[in-house]
C-alpha cells in the first residue's frame, strides 16, 4: 500500500471533529469540494467506509473511530514537536504538561495551578485528567512531564515521590441519619445502600477489607470508578460512600456532608516523572509547592486533628509519615 496523503488524514480528522464537510472545510481552510474529494480518495485508498450520512451531517463508522484513535495520537506528537519549536524560538520561561487522577483534577489541582501561574506569567501549562494507570502510561511515554496517580502503581521507566497522605472520609446525603454523628465506624454502615469505588483501585480493596474484618454487611447497590460520581450519587440520596477528602470537599456544597471514618484508611498518591530525564527546575518548583499545598489543605480543613488518635491500617504508612485528615464537624 502506498503512503497515505497527509492532507487526506487532515481532512478525515477535521470531519470526525466537526461532523460535516462544510465545518471541516472551514477548520482546515480549504473548499468543501476539496474535503469531499480528500475523504473519497482516502476511503478508496484504505478500502473502508469511514462515514455515514445522517441528515445534513456525517457520522463516523466504527472503523473510522478506530482509525481516528491512531490519527489523534500522531497529531498529538506533531503538536508537541511544534510546541517545542515555539518554546525554543521564543525562549519562554517554561512549558509544563501535567496529568492527574480525577480526585485531584476535578477542582483541587486546577485551583492550585491557577495560583501557581499567577506568579509566573511566562509559564504555559497543559493539564489533563486521567485515571491513575493512564497517568502512569502518559508519563512513561513522555506525553506529560509530571503525573499524579495512586502511589501503588509502578512502572520501570517512571520515578515517583510520595505526596502527603489523606485518610478516606465517609460521604453522606445531608439529611441522612448518620450525618448527626461526629465520626463514623464500620458498624454504622450495616444495611446501608453503599456506593462502591471500582475494583481496580487500592482504595476499594482497603475499604472492603475493613468492612469484612468488622463483619459488616452493606447493600452494594452502586459501583463507580470515580469518587466524584460517588459523591454526586450520595448528594442525590442514592446511598453512602467512602472517598478521599479532595473530592468530598469539592462536593461539600452539593448535598453531601463528610465525616471522619475509623479505623483510618489512607488515600496515597505520588508525583511521577520519567526516570531517564532530569526534572526541570519549574517542575521541581511545582512538585514542592503542591506538596506544601496538600499538607496545608489537610491542616486547614481540620482532618489531621480528627484522625490524630485513630490506629494506622495495615498497608498504610507509619503514623509519623502520614498526614491525617478529617472535616470540621461538631464533636
Amino acid at each position: 500500500m502506498r503512503p497515505l496523503n497527509p492532507r487526506q488524514i487532515e481532512a478525515f480528522r477535521a470531519v470526525v471533529l466537526t461532523g460535516s464537510v462544510g465545518a471541516a472545510a472551514t477548520l482546515i481552510n480549504v473548499t468543501q469540494p476539496a474535503v469531499s474529494r480528500l475523504i473519497r480518495d482516502l476511503q478508496q485508498h484504505l478500502g473502508l467506509v469511514l462515514f455515514e450520512r445522517r441528515g445534513t451531517g456525517l457520522v463516523p463508522t466504527g472503523e473510522a473511530l478506530s482509525l481516528y484513535g491512531e490519527v489523534e495520537r500522531a497529531f498529538v506528537g506533531l503538536d508537541r514537536i511544534a510546541e517545542m519549536a515555539t518554546e525554543l524560538r521564543t525562549r519562554r520561561a517554561g512549558f509544563l504538561r501535567i496529568a492527574a487522577l480525577p480526585a485531584l483534577a476535578n477542582g483541587f489541582l486546577p485551583r492550585f495551578v491557577g495560583r501557581f501561574l499567577a506568579d509566573r506569567p511566562k509559564l504555559d501549562i497543559v493539564l489533563s485528567g486521567l485515571v491513575s494507570h493512564a497517568v502512569v502510561i502518559a508519563v512513561a511515554h513522555g506525553q506529560c512531564d509530571l503525573g499524579f496517580a495512586e502511589a501503588s502503581l509502578e512502572h520501570a521507566a517512571v520515578l515517583k515521590e510520595d505526596m502527603p497522605v489523606a485518610p478516606m472520609v465517609a460521604v453522606l446525603p445531608q439529611a441522612h441519619r448518620l450525618a448527626r454523628k461526629a465520626r463514623l465506624r464500620p458498624a454504622d454502615f450495616e444495611g446501608e445502600n453503599f456506593i462502591s469505588l471500582g475494583h481496580s483501585t487500592l482504595s476499594r480493596f482497603r475499604i472492603d477489607r475493613v468492612f469484612a474484618e468488622h463483619g459488616v454487611t452493606r447493600i452494594m447497590r452502586i459501583e463507580t470508578p470515580l469518587s466524584e460520581i460517588a459523591c454526586a450519587l450520595a448528594g442525590a440520596g442514592a446511598g453512602v460512600s467512602l472517598c478521599e477528602p479532595f473530592t468530598a470537599t469539592e462536593y461539600a456544597t452539593r448535598g453531601i456532608v463528610a465525616r471522619p471514618f475509623e479505623p483510618r484508611i489512607d488515600f496515597e498518591f505520588a508525583t511521577l516523572y520519567l526516570a531517564q530525564r532530569s526534572v526541570p527546575p519549574v517542575a521541581r518548583e511545582f512538585i514542592d509547592a503542591f506538596r506544601a499545598h496538600v499538607a496545608g489543605f489537610v491542616r486547614r480543613e481540620g482532618w489531621e486533628q480528627a484522625h490524630a488518635d485513630l490506629p494506622v491500617r495495615a498497608g498504610s504508612r507509619s503514623r509519623r509519615a502520614a498526614i491525617r485528615v478529617a472535616p470540621k464537624v461538631p464533636a
